[in-house]
């Protein structure tokens, strides 16, 4: 990748993508919407180099919604193929190679089959301690399913409500390591947020690409970081505040 002009010490933290568009690429080119899917898996590998490369700490891919249980039965069997069989076992020993930790975010309800649970679990295992990159897939992720289970969580355990503040949702939320996103990226042309992550981009910065996820490589993952990094970030303040340590 072409790195010239980008400033090392204004890199965001924390890229997150919304990967839109596999069906319209499929579409497109007179295919079943199950070759974008499936395309759209090579399109994740290289965009997780590519924040290898570029030396992200952290970085999340929306990969199945808590919506994405309506779509066609063929389709979602086939999505929950291409998580396990191809992200899960053979990009998951890639990953592992390349000292990425894999983790996960959503719902582990019925909805989920226990073999997908159990690849997820194998996944995060092998991977644990991995500290080149944190890879987070966003599974039977919904941001507001979040914002409900965090508040269950609070009630069970007991919090007063004169206690709960912003901190104490965060640390109920399904991961509550994970930075907020310095970066949110969507594909496709959408210009919607499609219920991801909507407690932590309270303040990330967001990029709307034209191009469709199966599409999507390192070099738009840079481009995404060199907009990020033209833009004035003041979080409500009046003066220049990136937010991100030097």
């Amino acid at each position: 990748m072409d790195l010239d002009g980008l400033d090392p010490n204004r890199m965001p933290r924390h890229v997150a993508c919304v990967m839109d568009g596999n069906g319209r690429w499929a579409t497109k080119r007179g295919l079943p919407r199950t070759e974008g899917h499936r395309a759209g898996e090579e399109a994740l590998f290289d965009a997780a180099q590519g924040a290898l490369e570029l030396g992200l700490p952290w970085f999340t891919v929306y990969a199945f919604s808590t919506e994405n249980w309506r779509r066609p039965g063929d389709e979602v069997r086939f999505l929950l193929n291409v998580i396990a069989d191809q992200l899960l076992t053979r990009r998951r020993d890639d990953l592992h190679a390349l000292g990425v930790r894999i983790r996960f975010i959503g719902r582990r309800d019925w909805r989920v089959p226990r073999w997908v649970g159990r690849r997820m679990d194998e996944a995060a295992a092998l991977t644990a301690a991995n500290t080149a990159m944190t890879l987070t897939v966003a599974f039977n992720y919904g941001g507001r399913a979040e914002i409900v289970d965090a508040v269950r969580s609070i009630v069970a355990a007991g919090v007063p409500a004169s206690k709960i503040d912003e901190r104490t949702v965060a640390r109920h939320l399904y991961d509550p390591t994970i930075p907020d996103p310095d970066l949110v990226i969507r594909t496709s042309g959408e210009f919607r947020i499609s219920n991801f992550l909507i407690w932590e981009l309270a303040y990330s910065e967001l990029v709307f690409s034209d191009v469709l996820w199966p599409d999507f490589r390192r070099e738009h993952l840079l481009e995404a970081i060199r907009e990020f990094q033209a833009r004035d970030r003041r979080f409500g303040n009046t003066g220049r505040h990136d937010g991100i340590p030097s």
